[in-house]
């Protein structure tokens, strides 16, 4: 049925709200702040999971006991090294392009060594995932020390996921609160539903494309500034901001210039995004350790202003870009560091598509001109 105003019935610019499949992985609740991974809260996972665990919970479909974790952990820890093929390419293409662009050409690399790829089993893309779960941190870490022309740190196989990253990335062990936090914010990012990135996965993955290029459509999408990278904007708005106290004539004037406060609202969650709630704890208490409560205090002043004025409320980039900086990561690592944590449930959405696969294929409504008269190339004006 068409509407008054020309478009049919159930048109949704965007797929907004439009539902595409089924899936056993995650479940949102936009209206009450709820987000689970398999059922379980995400409140439980952050403050009990490790990322290994999540991502063994999202793989498979339910938490590991201690042996199986064991068992995961010991292959992953197999899996970080990257072939000397692609730390050359590395070195070639990261001073000329950005760490999201350099993860986009590390992963289509690593599909050339791979003599397998067109194995179509179960197996393989589930073996497939845990290589490149393993992998993203070097290979994010490695893009910031050869940018930086540091000397490379190779994985540390006693050191988990989230505690070898920033040790490769910043040349020394971190703490226990520092492993804590990063790991937290890994679960937080590692899952979230139909999203830009996801839904790009999944289309690729119903053409029955291999893992790679799926991946690599995923960290295509995430660089994007209204996914991925807006936990960067989030920074660089902090920072033009400077103090608390301008923090509101700074939000009414770009509010006034039809502006947009990077961090705040999201298509889903009309209440707090759960994902932020535990991020401005981690924030704040990573801000009082530091000393200096600055860029805490601006985002809680832009929050309040923002959820009394336009009823928005932070989303899970608004206090993850602050425990990334108190973390001592650098700015350009921020999206980055989002797709080594969301390649788990990249690779959980992708194992689920492959498993019931049908070809996504939306239609379009076509508005423009139609049975216009054909002219031959000498009379065309």
């Amino acid at each position: 049925m068409v509407k008054e105003n020309g478009l049919p019935e159930g048109f949704k610019k965007g797929l907004e709200d439009i539902i595409a499949a089924e899936s056993k992985i995650c479940k949102i609740d936009g209206q009450k702040g709820r987000l689970y991974y398999r059922g379980y809260k995400i409140e439980d996972l952050a403050e009990n999971c490790t990322f290994e665990e999540t991502s063994y919970l999202l793989l498979y479909g339910k938490l590991p006991n201690r042996k199986e974790l064991d068992q995961f952990n010991k292959e992953l820890s197999r899996m970080r090294n990257l072939p000397n093929y692609v730390v050359e390419i590395l070195e070639k293409v990261v001073p000329k392009t950005t760490p999201m662009e350099a993860l986009r050409t590390a992963v289509s690399a690593l599909a050339g060594g791979d003599d397998d790829i067109k194995d179509i089993k179960t197996d393989y893309h589930i073996a497939i995932g845990k290589s490149l779960i393993a992998k993203f941190p070097t290979i994010v870490a490695y893009c910031y020390r050869i940018e930086k022309k540091l000397e490379l740190v190779r994985p540390n196989p006693k050191l988990g996921l989230a505690a070898n990253f920033l040790y490769m990335v910043k040349g020394k062990e971190p703490n226990d609160v520092e492993t804590k936090a990063m790991d937290m914010d890994m679960v937080l990012h590692a899952e979230h539903g139909f999203n830009a990135s996801t839904f790009a996965v999944r289309t690729t993955v119903s053409t029955l494309s291999d893992m790679y290029s799926a991946m690599t459509t995923g960290i295509g999408v995430l660089k994007g500034p209204l996914h991925g990278g807006a936990a960067e904007a989030v920074i660089a708005q902090l920072k033009a901001i400077g103090t608390p106290q301008k923090a509101e004539k700074y939000v009414k004037e770009t509010l006034a210039n039809h502006g947009k406060m990077m961090g705040i609202g999201h298509r889903v969650y009309k209440t707090w995004d759960p994902r932020a709630k535990i991020l401005k704890k981690e924030a704040k208490k990573f801000s009082e350790i530091e000393g200096d409560m600055t860029w805490y205090n601006i985002a809680e002043r832009i929050e309040k202003i923002m959820i009394s004025e336009k009823g928005l409320y932070p989303n899970v980039d608004f206090f993850s870009a602050i425990v990334y900086s108190d973390l001592g990561l650098p700015i350009e690592l921020d999206s980055p560091i989002f797709a080594l944590a969301r390649i788990s449930g990249w690779t959980a959405h992708a194992l689920e598509q492959y498993d019931d696969n049908r070809l996504i294929r939306p239609l379009e409504w076509y508005t423009g001109p139609m049975d216009l008269k054909f002219v031959p190339i000498d009379k065309r004006k």
